[in-house]
């Protein structure tokens, strides 16, 4: 760990020189790389040298401990120094483990969420309209801005699937454990006799990516427009507004309505099929891990049930870390910070293993 904090110095040196460079500077393209470089390697180098710091202070002090002609008053103040130090350097090794851990190359991005009724007929797509609200909650929080992209609805209210973009800083770090299967233990309104079902909604969450980061041939897209059905205002069921694509070689289907502009449910739709389509890559990539895949928290694997949400006790159990929090009426509002927090660390510690 250490020769490569090392490392990791000495190239925050040369990138410091690099940015300040005036021939650089002239190549802004170039210069805005270096910057980011250096921005990313600028917390683990400030980290690496507090360690240093804490490092030489256990050492001096205990050299001056050894010296027997020093006063009591500050033998006792090199004491309390150095039990500082000492306390301190652990945590600081820890989190300077965890600013090196591999950094997953969609944590900036955008995320595509998306949303199904599952087993449960009408109450799982009430629930999937719960989930959905919930997370729009959630980026409201956040300060991230949400678009819609997609929603079939049922007539009481529900929905049978539903994609939400969800756009800003650091979005799919803290979304992307949301994907899987969440159960939810209620009793329906159209129950007459008061019992508890379970039903569910799966959650999918996809990275945003540009159409170049995925081998998305055009010739390879079968276009369908046709009209609108539910509610979009004038032009549903009055003209071919609406986008059905067809990836040929994957036969993933995406559809979109959203919009009364063909073009614009259009260009929505093959933002969804690029993501898809990344998603299915990422997925024969991590296949090839499957143990380590299963060992980690954020293995994005949607046939696991990972959370269920029981309204009669009010609570939520989260599967993967074992924590059950008593507020589901704030949960359920958009406040998941504490579960996916847990989620984090818990994730974080597994892949801390390895060193």
């Amino acid at each position: 760990m250490f020769d490569k904090l090392a490392f990791i110095s000495d190239k925050y040196k040369d990138l410091t020189d690099k940015v300040s460079d005036p021939e650089i500077i002239a190549d802004q393209s170039k210069w805005q790389k270096y910057a980011k470089e250096l921005g990313e390697l600028e917390p683990i180098v400030k980290k690496y040298e507090e360690y240093k710091k804490t490092k030489d202070t256990i050492v001096e002090s205990k050299e001056l401990l050894k010296e027997s002609g020093i006063e009591e008053d500050f033998r006792e103040l090199v004491k309390m120094e150095l039990n500082e130090a000492e306390s301190n350097i652990t945590g600081i090794e820890e989190e300077l483990k965890i600013l090196l851990l591999p950094k997953d190359p969609n944590d900036e991005k955008n995320v595509i969420l998306e949303i199904r009724a599952g087993t449960g007929g009408d109450e799982a797509a009430l629930f999937g309209a719960d989930l959905l609200r919930m997370y729009s909650r959630y980026a409201e929080r956040k300060g991230w801005k949400t678009e819609l992209m997609e929603f079939s609805e049922t007539g009481i209210g529900g929905l049978k699937e539903a994609i939400l973009l969800i756009k800003g800083k650091g979005a799919y770090s803290r979304l992307k454990y949301e994907s899987g299967t969440h159960r939810v233990q209620r009793v329906p309104e159209t129950e007459s006799s008061g019992r508890v079902h379970t039903s569910a909604a799966t959650v999918a969450v996809l990275p945003e990516v540009d159409q170049v980061e995925v081998d998305l041939n055009p010739n390879d897209v079968r276009v369908d427009v046709y009209r609108s059905s539910g509610n979009g205002g004038q032009s549903v069921n009055t003209t071919d507004s609406a986008v059905r694509l067809t990836h040929l070689p994957t036969n993933i289907v995406v559809t979109c309505q959203d919009e009364k502009s063909q073009i614009k449910n259009k260009e929505k739709a093959f933002k969804v099929l690029a993501a898809r389509l990344y998603d299915l890559k990422m997925q024969e990539q991590t296949d090839e891990i499957s143990q380590q895949r299963k060992s980690q928290v954020g293995s994005g694997d949607r046939s696991e049930r990972i959370r269920t949400y029981n309204f009669p006790q009010g609570r939520v159990s989260e599967h993967r870390t074992g924590v059950t929090l008593y507020k589901l009426d704030y949960f359920l509002d958009g406040d998941l910070d504490e579960i996916i927090d847990g989620l984090i660390t818990s994730d974080q510690a597994e892949k801390m293993k390895d060193f």
